[in-house]
């Protein structure tokens, strides 16, 4: 089994011609972003069979001869799959097709997130040496020990995909997998529209609409400066000093300095910005009160409360776990909605008519 990383350009164009002929490519990265908003790929794992090996992309190395053999043809399996699909993104575009060994499980009935070492450990019976966690993959020469823990990543992806395709053909959901593998590399789904930002901040739903549109606006800005800058988006505003800008606008650069969540450094350099998107969004002269916090409606609790029964006992019987099936954000949405839309294909036919009748 080859261990060195690869840093020459014929050995990596030698692997492409590999990969192109292999029945199954075992993937996984090692990456680096705590200090920028895009991750920067360290370390490309490979295994194939009878072989498994490192890719060094940091060496100077073009990796366009592995891109043909990554987009089509063979099964990928990745483990835990859209990190690693979103940090491969530059180098090879979209994946396809793609086996995640963390969906087929939970489909199989093992936790909704389970790790590669457990799931290893109790279908393989695998022990998975895990010391290298908090390892700086950018540094070099990387140890012996870091290759090592870097090629066990990818050394049983296949065996498990091989056993878990066996389970869920037992069970009858091959259907299932096929449905949420479907798309799984899709760009929408593994980047944040700077357009629709706002939408992962969950406190957006409790905002007048005045304030939801300077929500979207400085969550736009924040995000398309992080990506402009290559820093994490809470470097540029973090969610507390956004919230804070949201709830009681700054109509002036004083009000704008007196803001205790902000740093005289922010203030500084982009302050203009902000007061400029405070004015475009065209806010009355007086604002409603910030909103309380909302009182949870007990209609909607106890739709909640009678689905998150329904879905636990269909989810023993099936014996998986419940988020599987629906989550509690799912529940709570078709409670409020009073339909199945945050459901869909092999989801709503197992629950849709059960919850239904429970609304």
């Amino acid at each position: 089994m080859t261990t060195a990383p690869l840093s020459d350009q014929s050995a990596v164009d030698e692997l492409g011609l590999r990969l192109a002929e292999a029945p199954w490519i075992a993937l996984d990265t090692e990456f680096m972003r705590e200090r920028t908003y895009r991750a920067q790929l360290c370390l490309l794992q490979f295994a194939l069979p009878g072989d498994a090996l490192c890719v060094d992309p940091l060496a100077d190395v073009e990796l366009a001869p592995l891109r043909a053999p990554l987009t089509a043809g063979a099964p990928k399996i990745l483990h835990a799959a859209r990190q690693d699909l979103e940090v491969l993104w530059p180098a090879f575009g979209p994946l396809s097709p793609v086996f995640d060994t963390q969906v087929a499980a939970a489909l199989a009935g093992f936790p909704a997130q389970v790790g590669y070492g457990e799931l290893v450990q109790k279908v393989l019976g695998v022990q998975v040496e895990k010391g290298q966690t908090r390892t700086d993959w950018s540094r070099r020469p990387l140890s012996a020990a870091q290759i090592h823990y870097a090629i066990e990543d990818v050394a049983h992806l296949a065996p498990l995909r091989e056993e878990l395709l066996e389970r869920l053909d037992r069970l009858g959901r091959l259907g299932w997998l096929e449905e949420e593998l479907a798309g799984l590399a899709d760009a929408g789904k593994l980047f944040v529209d700077p357009e629709n930002a706002h939408e992962r901040l969950r406190f957006g739903g409790e905002l007048d609409p005045h304030r939801q549109r300077l929500l979207k606006a400085l969550a736009e800005w924040r995000e398309r400066r992080a990506i402009e800058k290559d820093r994490p988006r809470s470097w540029i505003l973090d969610d507390a000093a956004l919230r804070a800008l949201v709830l009681d606008p700054p109509r002036s650069a004083v009000e704008l300095a007196r803001m205790p969540e902000l740093t005289p450094s922010f203030v500084e350099r982009s302050g203009r910005a902000i007061l400029g998107l405070v004015q475009a969004a065209g806010l009355p002269a007086e604002l409603p009160p910030p909103p309380a916090r909302p009182r949870p409606d007990p209609v909607v609790q106890a739709r909640v409360k009678r689905l998150a029964a329904i879905v636990q006992k269909r989810a023993g019987e099936l014996e998986m776990a419940s988020e599987v099936l629906a989550t509690r954000r799912d529940l709570e949405a078709i409670a409020r909605r009073g339909d199945l839309a945050p459901l869909a294909g092999w989801r709503r036919a197992v629950l849709g008519e059960e919850l239904l009748a429970a609304l």
